[in-house]
């Protein structure tokens, strides 16, 4: 172990300083204000990654596959190795003047330098409770709602998230508004508000409505920024539901292309006629999109898979935000994730829901000024960009049809439930997970939650691995007959605990994976640089590849006004797992590759038998 004080120390130490130094102070109610005296992001020791990696990935591995794990790493961090090169650069970055984590740079790289498709891959989707307005009431009540958080935002005057007397960074809220996804060949790029290009809050005044393959500018904010109000926004929307359904191919279906494809497309249409840079402009600069449905879905489960993909002529998914309401009056959220986490989207959607849109209205200043602007956007296509769409339309739609989807609902069973049970109620449903898991397909695999570390300067996630030593104990005597009750509860409460305290290590900054992966493309960037140019045996080694190759991706997005959150599977054998655990209720949304759909319905299926057994497991007399 090496013990010299390394900055990584130094700066977890200033970080516990600042922490309290914050805790102390009464948080601004500003909403930017407290960001600049929120604690760095700790940046662990290089030693203690290395332990924490070994421990983490150990018990998804053989004993011949933790050997080979365990001598690549020890070659990673011998004294003179890569390991040590790449973290001293790490450290010397996160020192560096106007760094604010030495996150700033992995997280562009994570997000926009994926070159897949983020529709139905990245994206996520909220479903809103119900309301039992029409659609056009309801759209008309959701923009409202979107206008006065704008301005509240605008104005500072949005109150920061405070958690146990600590405010959490609030910087993500400066992408909600006029933020769009900008493809790129290598790596993509973000437009938004609050950037050197674009200083401060948007100035835009239009909305991008999308109806039945039309694009429409709908200008919501009059010029002296003020909101139409309600009535005005309802007209506004049954004028542009009056047009005939669009004849052009929609433009939108290209934002489902893989992103180097699309960067390329989006190249073409820039050279094909200069009225469509105007016509991006248009759409890049909407405040959001409001995509109107003209059908009701059949149930719940059909609801959330248009709101997770939908048809892509009615969608422009690199913007931010999009609010999409069906033909019935339900409603959703699709939303683009390079710059947006689920807790950021969560405290926008419970503002907006949270409070009758006639009050929103009232109170973000709205005044009668006639009918809103309405204006089609078009773009100029030729042949080649036609049959571009309508190539990109297919292959989106094929791949939308190989996603397999369920929802699982629990009215009996919620948080409340599992505290009284004297179980932190994450780690209940994780449990549950993973004994459905080991029951559906026969072995314990690589599981991923999502652990917010928003009280940090730029805090975002942070990767969580759920399984530990003690779970795969848990899931062992849960179908052991040897096993007794006593020694199942017993089983599984060590495991929740387990659970509990990696948790609050992620919280902390404690984890591994996020850093090796930082020192990782810190070599495909400067590895000539740095002279750290051979492979590194250690990313190919088993524990990493295995700890990584999700079977399951779990998160959560707890609040009553959501019936259910989704996103696509991340791999081809993973369930995706998405989940809104309330008081008294617990939803589910789970998706897959068509191929091993049948698994993720045997996993549904024991999800059901392992929440009522868990329960009767630690009550045997309820």
């Amino acid at each position: 172990m090496n013990t010299t004080r390394s900055t990584g120390e130094n700066a977890e130490e200033n970080a516990g300083k600042a922490a309290g130094e914050t805790a102390k102070r009464q948080p601004s109610p500003r909403t930017f204000d407290n960001e600049d005296g929120l604690p760095r992001v700790p940046l662990p020791t290089l030693d203690a990654t290395g332990e924490r990696f070994l421990e983490w990935c150990a018990p998804l591995l053989s004993d011949a596959g933790l050997e080979r794990t365990r001598a690549a790493l020890a070659s990673f961090l011998r004294p003179d190795g890569p390991g040590r090169t790449l973290h001293a650069a790490l450290e010397r970055y996160d020192a560096s003047e106007g760094v604010h984590s030495w996150l700033d740079t992995f997280w562009p790289y994570r997000y926009l330098g994926r070159r897949d498709r983020i529709a139905l891959n990245a994206n996520f989707f909220f479903l809103f409770e119900d309301t039992g307005e029409g659609q056009v009431e309801r759209a008309a009540g959701l923009i409202a709602g979107a206008l006065a958080y704008k301005l509240r935002l605008d104005a500072e005057e949005v109150p920061p998230i405070v958690q146990r007397g600590r405010p959490l960074s609030m910087e993500q809220n400066r992408f909600l508004f006029s933020t769009t996804r900008i493809p790129g060949a290598e790596q993509d790029t973000v437009r938004a508000p609050y950037s050197v290009a674009e200083p401060g809050p948007s100035t835009a005044r239009h909305i991008l409505v999308f109806f039945r393959g039309n694009m429409i500018r709908m200008d919501v904010v009059g010029p002296d920024g003020r909101p139409h109000t309600l009535d005005e926004l309802q007209a506004g929307l049954r004028t542009i539901m009056k047009a005939e359904p669009g004849l052009a191919p929609s433009t939108g279906h290209l934002t489902t292309k893989a992103r180097a494809e699309w960067a390329a497309s989006r190249e073409a249409l820039l050279s094909v006629h200069p009225a469509n840079r105007a016509a991006l402009d248009e759409v890049e600069t909407a405040l959001f999109c409001v995509s109107l449905e003209d059908f009701a879905p059949a149930g719940i489960q059909e609801a959330c898979d248009q709101l997770l993909h939908g048809d892509s002529a009615g969608r422009w998914f690199d913007k931010a935000v999009s609010l999409i309401v069906f033909g019935d009056g339900r409603a959703g959220i699709n939303v683009e994730h390079c710059e947006l986490d689920g807790t950021t989207i969560l405290s926008f959607v419970d503002t907006v829901l949270g409070t009758p849109a006639e009050q929103h209205s009232r109170e973000s200043g709205a005044r009668s000024q006639g009918l809103p602007a309405i204006e089609p956007v078009e773009f100029v296509l030729d042949d080649g960009l036609r049959a571009d769409v309508r190539d990109a339309a297919a292959s989106f739609a094929a791949y939308a049809a190989a996603t397999a989807t369920q929802t699982v609902g629990f009215a009996d069973f919620g948080a409340e439930r599992a505290k009284a049970l004297g179980v932190s109620p994450d780690a209940f449903v994780q449990m549950a997970y993973q004994l459905a898991h080991k029951r559906a397909k026969g072995f314990t695999g690589a599981t991923y939650e999502s652990i917010a570390t928003r009280q940090y300067r730029s805090g975002r996630t942070e990767a969580m691995r759920v399984v530990t030593p003690e779970v795969l104990r848990f899931v062992a005597a849960m179908d052991d007959p040897a096993a007794g009750a006593a020694d199942r509860a017993a089983a599984f409460r060590a495991a929740a605990q387990a659970h509990v305290r990696r948790a609050k290590e992620c919280q902390a900054g404690d984890a591994p994976e996020q850093h090796l992966w930082e020192l990782q493309l810190i070599q495909q960037r400067r590895g000539a640089e740095l002279g750290v140019t051979g492979p590194l045996p250690l990313f190919d080694s088993p524990g990493w590849v295995t700890m990584r190759d999700d079977y399951l991706s779990t998160s959560s997005a707890p609040s009553v006004h959501i019936r259910y959150f989704g996103f696509g599977s991340t791999s081809e054998q993973c369930i995706g797992v998405a989940y809104v655990l309330l008081a008294d209720s617990f939803n589910v949304y789970l998706s897959t590759p068509e191929p091993v759909a049948d698994a993720m319905h045997v996993f549904a299926r024991e999800l059901r038998g392992a929440i009522r057994e868990l329960q009767d497991l630690l009550d045997p007399g309820r």
